[in-house]
C-alpha cells in the first residue's frame, strides 16, 4: 500500500473498466453499507438521547461544537487527501503527511485552549470554555483517522473501513447512553464523540498498517502541501457558509431557542450529512482514478446524482409532511417547539444534497480552486441570508435556508459543470424522473392525511409513512420503470454508481 504504485502491463485487469467497476462496486456496498449499519446504531442512540436531555444542552453544545468545527478546518484531512489524488506515492511522501498531522494536531489542540475563554465570553456562556478545554482530545485523533482513511482509500478498500467505523460507532452509542441514564447532560454529547473518535482511530490505523515513524523534513513536498493547502481555504470558507447560522443565533438567542434549531438541522440534515458525505469519498477516489485514466466524469456524475436525488428528494418530502407526528412520536413533548422549524428546513435540503455531489468531481480533477470559489460565495450568500433571517426569530433562520440554498446550488453549478464537461440537460433529465414521483408523492400523503381520523401520533406517521413510500414505489415503476431497476441492481448486485 506504501510502496509507488506501477502501471499494469497491458492485459492486466486492473486498468480495465471492469476491474476500476468491480472495486468501485465494492466500495459503494462497504462504504455505504457500512454506513447504514453505523448509523442505525447511533440514530437509535441519539434519538433515546434526544428524549433524555434538555434543548438547552444541545444549545450549549452548538457553542461549543461551532470553535471544534472551525479549528477543525486545519487538521490536514485535506493534505491527507493528497495521497488520494497523485498517481504514484512513496513511503516518504506518508511520513512527510503524517508528520503534517501531526504538528497541526498540536497546535490546534493548544489554540483551541486559548480560545476557550473567548468563546465563552461571545457567547455569554462561561461552561462553554469548560467543554472546549475537554475537546481538545478531538484534535489528537486526527493524525491516527486522516491517513489511514486516506491510504484506504486510495486502493478503494473500504471493507476494512467499515469494521473500523462499526466498531466506532457502537463505542460512541454505548457511551451516549450510559452517560444520559447517569443524568450527565450535556457532557453526554461531549464525551460519547471523544470515544467514538479514539476507537475509530485505532481501528483504522490499524486496519492500514499506516502507524510509522513521522517525518518533519518536508522538501519536496511541494504539491501535497500546494493541493492540501487549497482544500483548506476551501474548507475555511465552507465553514463560513455552515456554521455562520449558530454563530450568529447563538449570539442573538438564548440557549434553549439555539438547542431547537440545531436540534432540527441535526434532524433534517440526517440524510446529507450522514450518507452523502460516504458516497462522496468514494466518488472522490472513483473519479481521481477515473481521471487519472482520461475516462469522462460527466456520465459518472449524472448517474450518481440521479441514484441519490431518487432517494433524497422523497426523504425530503415525505419529512416536511410528517414533522408534527414524527416529532412528537420521535422526539417527544419537550421538542414540539421544533415542528414548524423541522417543516421548513425540510424543503431547503434537496438542494444542498445536490449542491454536496460536485466537490468530488472537481477536486479529482485537479482543480480544488473551484470548490474554493462556490463556497467563497456560500459564505457570502448564507451569511447575508441569516443576519437578515435572525431579525425575524428562529423561524427566520430556517426561511433563510429556503432562500439562499437555491442560489448557491445554481452559483455551485456555473461554476462546477464545465469543469467536468456536464451539460444542464442531461443533470435535469437524470433528476426529473425523481422529482415528478415524489412531487406527486406528497400531494397523495396530504390528501390521506386530509382524511385521516383523530388518533396517535405514532399511528398517524405510520399511516403517512406507508402511503409516501406505497405510492413512491408505484410511480417510479409506472412511469420510470428503469430507474427502479437500476436501483435494483445496485442492492441485489452492488453495481456501482460511479463509474
Amino acid at each position: 500500500m506504501i510502496e509507488p504504485e506501477t502501471p499494469p502491463a497491458a492485459g492486466q485487469s486492473r486498468g480495465t473498466e471492469g476491474s476500476l467497476r468491480a472495486r468501485v462496486r465494492s466500495a459503494v456496498f462497504w462504504r455505504s453499507g457500512s454506513q447504514i449499519v453505523a448509523q442505525m446504531i447511533a440514530w437509535a442512540a441519539t434519538f433515546l438521547v434526544i428524549r433524555m436531555l434538555d434543548p438547552a444542552d444541545y444549545g450549549l453544545f452548538a457553542m461549543a461544537t461551532m470553535v471544534v468545527v472551525f479549528l477543525g478546518l486545519f487538521e490536514g484531512f485535506g493534505f491527507a487527501s493528497s495521497l488520494i489524488q497523485r498517481e504514484e506515492i512513496t513511503r516518504e511522501d506518508i511520513r512527510q503527511v503524517f508528520g503534517v498531522l501531526i504538528l497541526l494536531s498540536l497546535g490546534l489542540a493548544a489554540a483551541q485552549l486559548m480560545l476557550a475563554p473567548l468563546a465563552a465570553a461571545y457567547f455569554r456562556e462561561p461552561e462553554v470554555a469548560t467543554l472546549l478545554r475537554v475537546q481538545v482530545l478531538l484534535h489528537l485523533t486526527t493524525p491516527f483517522i486522516a491517513l489511514p482513511f486516506a491510504l484506504l482509500s486510495r486502493e478503494l478498500e473500504y471493507r476494512k473501513q467499515a469494521f473500523a467505523n462499526l466498531a466506532a460507532s457502537i463505542a460512541g452509542a454505548a457511551t451516549a447512553l450510559t452517560l444520559a441514564l447517569l443524568g450527565f447532560g450535556v457532557w453526554t454529547l461531549v464525551y460519547a464523540p471523544i470515544v467514538l473518535f479514539a476507537v475509530k482511530a485505532a481501528g483504522l490505523t490499524y486496519a492500514a498498517r499506516s502507524l510509522i515513524w513521522p517525518s518533519f523534513r518536508f522538501k519536496g513536498a511541494g504539491a501535497m502541501i500546494g493541493f492540501g493547502g487549497a482544500l483548506t481555504v476551501t474548507q475555511i470558507f465552507w465553514f463560513l457558509q455552515s456554521q455562520s447560522d449558530v454563530f450568529i443565533a447563538g449570539r442573538a438567542f438564548d440557549v434553549h431557542l439555539l438547542g431547537l434549531y440545531t436540534t432540527s438541522l441535526f434532524l433534517v440534515q440526517i440524510l446529507v450529512s450522514k450518507f452523502v458525505p460516504p458516497l462522496n469519498d468514494v466518488a472522490f477516489a472513483a473519479y481521481s482514478r477515473m481521471h487519472r485514466e482520461e475516462k469522462p466524469i460527466a456520465p459518472a456524475f449524472a448517474n450518481a446524482a440521479r441514484l441519490i436525488m431518487t432517494i433524497a428528494l422523497p426523504f425530503y418530502f415525505g419529512l416536511a409532511i410528517t414533522a408534527e407526528p414524527l416529532i412528537a412520536t420521535i422526539l417527544g413533548e419537550q421538542w414540539l417547539e421544533t415542528i414548524p422549524i423541522v417543516h421548513l428546513l425540510a424543503m431547503a435540503m434537496p438542494f444542498m444534497t445536490l449542491q454536496i455531489l460536485f466537490a468530488p468531481a472537481t477536486n479529482s480533477s485537479g482543480k480544488p480552486w473551484i470548490a474554493t470559489r462556490v463556497n467563497m460565495a456560500g459564505a457570502a450568500i448564507m451569511a447575508t441570508g441569516f443576519v437578515i433571517g435572525a431579525q425575524f426569530g428562529i423561524i427566520g433562520m430556517a426561511w433563510a435556508w429556503i432562500f439562499a440554498f437555491p442560489i448557491l446550488t445554481a452559483v455551485t453549478m456555473i461554476f462546477s459543470m464545465p469543469a467536468f464537461e456536464l451539460k444542464l440537460t442531461d443533470l435535469l433529465l437524470a433528476i426529473l424522473p425523481s422529482l415528478a414521483a415524489s412531487l406527486a408523492m406528497a400531494g397523495i400523503v396530504i390528501g390521506v392525511d386530509s382524511q385521516l381520523p383523530v388518533m396517535t401520533p405514532a399511528s398517524r406517521l405510520g399511516w403517512l409513512v406507508a402511503t409516501g413510500i406505497v405510492s413512491y414505489g408505484a410511480l417510479l415503476w409506472l412511469f420510470a420503470r428503469d430507474l427502479v431497476a437500476e436501483l435494483w441492481q445496485l442492492v441485489r448486485h452492488r453495481e456501482p454508481a460511479f463509474g
